[in-house]
């Protein structure tokens, strides 16, 4: 999957506000994300081009096939991060901080190493 960061952030917060709320606006993001409703409303517009997003009548945005499967590969990548540095003795702010910024760049090989790890080393 070769998207890039933003893309890839705006996909997971989809993803995490669906399972939190059940349905996910532009607001909900800028909630999320911290990020002004126009910069908001343009990524959306972008992803939607790209065929990763939609969004109905009423303004709720859904992810498609292909934003789900790249939602979700984030998503995973940041959870396992995140509950490897804390398992090392992050604090969980931190943790979650650096997962963020890790999980975009952590090769497949890297990861699928990482996780062989904790699951030998009985980590959650």
């Amino acid at each position: 999957m070769n998207y890039n960061e933003s893309s890839e952030d705006y996909l997971e917060a989809i993803l995490m506000l669906r399972e939190q709320l059940g349905k996910v606006r532009s607001i909900d993001i800028v909630y999320k994300l911290g990020y002004s409703k126009p910069s908001i409303s343009i990524a959306m517009k972008k992803l939607r081009e790209k065929g990763l997003v939609n969004m109905d009548a009423d303004g709720y945005i859904t992810l498609t096939d292909e934003g789900l499967k790249i939602a979700r590969h984030t998503y995973t990548r940041h959870k396992v991060l995140t509950s490897f540095f804390e398992n090392i003795g992050v604090n969980p702010r931190t943790a979650e901080d650096d997962a963020c910024k890790i999980e975009h760049d952590i090769s497949e090989e890297t990861f699928k190493r990482l996780r062989e790890f904790m699951s030998a080393n009985d980590m959650k």
